[in-house]
């Protein structure tokens, strides 16, 4: 552990320097304090969360109440959970981006906010790692399903939502997208920080295009996409069962896969998926050919990819 963050450290300095725009002071305190009005009826629910994410939403609780907010994507734990830096494998991707037809369009997602403070990627200084390994996401479920986001999503439930960096590049695909992020009532609010300072209607109630949940069943609709990248994967079974009806009532499904985690064999878990979805669903199933872990654990990824029938 203690190895694994001096390295992420390291190789953060490749372009920590590279300087991001300031933000308004002003508007921070604003957003800061009605974050800070919300955390008092906040409860961190442990029934459904594993050990390691327990301790997660402690640190973003406490990170929520200091004053060193502005700078969160430099958190080293932070970086664990939500955010990829300079890894070599994100060149590999951001090639692949730049192969595709719709370079055009994705070069203009690419281009980096300045919100959080993020490390800008060391070989492409107009964008970070995490909004890169995004776009790429993107860009796959795009051509495996024969789909144009823009005209075939105008809505969208995201299954751990991380700080909303998907929402804010579906903001630029579509400005007048439905996105859902349901999460954790901390990371809800690490979510409404970071997408209210980039000026999205953001809240905690439907009447907002973006609307951030942490209980399901306040949500009923439908949506057109259903997104889980490393999040439902790191669930327990049982919890799992709850988001089905989601991923099975949206016309289209992307989650990111690690073949094991923890003591669950996740590559027979979305195997199954698949059988259960096929009558619903044309499923791929299809290995992430440049992420394999890194240095310390090693072992494939994958994309779960459907389109309804």
């Amino acid at each position: 552990m203690i190895l694994n963050n001096l390295l992420r450290t390291l190789i953060g300095y490749l372009s920590s320097w590279y300087p991001n725009k300031k933000i308004s002071l002003k508007k921070d305190l604003q957003i800061r304090n009605e974050i800070i009005k919300r955390i008092r009826n906040l409860k961190i629910r442990q029934e459904n969360l594993k050990k390691t994410h327990i301790e997660f939403n402690h640190k973003i609780l406490f990170l929520l109440k200091s004053k060193n907010i502005k700078d969160f994507l430099r958190k080293n734990f932070i970086q664990k959970m939500f955010f990829l830096q300079n890894r070599l494998f994100i060149f590999k991707e951001l090639l692949d981006i730049k192969r595709s037809k719709k370079w055009s369009i994705y070069k203009k997602l690419l281009s980096e906010d300045h919100i959080g403070n993020p490390i800008r990627y060391f070989l492409y200084f107009k964008s970070s790692g995490n909004r890169i390994n995004h776009i790429y996401h993107l860009k796959i479920l795009e051509e495996k399903l024969k789909i144009n986001l823009k005209k075939n999503v105008k809505s969208v439930f995201e299954f751990g939502a991380g700080y909303g960096l998907m929402a804010r590049i579906f903001s630029k695909i579509n400005n007048n997208i439905n996105y859902t992020c349901f999460d954790t009532g901390c990371v809800n609010l690490l979510q409404f920080y970071f997408l209210k300072h980039n000026n999205l209607d953001v809240g905690f109630s439907k009447q907002y295009k973006i609307y951030l949940i942490s209980n399901l069943k306040k949500f009923k609709q439908k949506n057109d996409l259903f997104i889980a990248n490393w999040s439902i994967s790191e669930t327990p079974i049982n919890f799992r069962k709850k988001f089905i009806s989601k991923i099975s009532e949206s016309k289209y499904i992307l989650i990111c896969f690690q073949e094991k985690f923890e003591n669950i064999n996740n590559l027979k878990y979305f195997n199954n998926l698949k059988s259960k979805l096929s009558n619903k669903f044309d499923i791929k199933i299809v290995k992430n050919k440049f992420y394999k872990g890194n240095i310390f654990f090693k072992q494939n990824h994958y994309f779960f990819l459907g389109k309804k029938l």
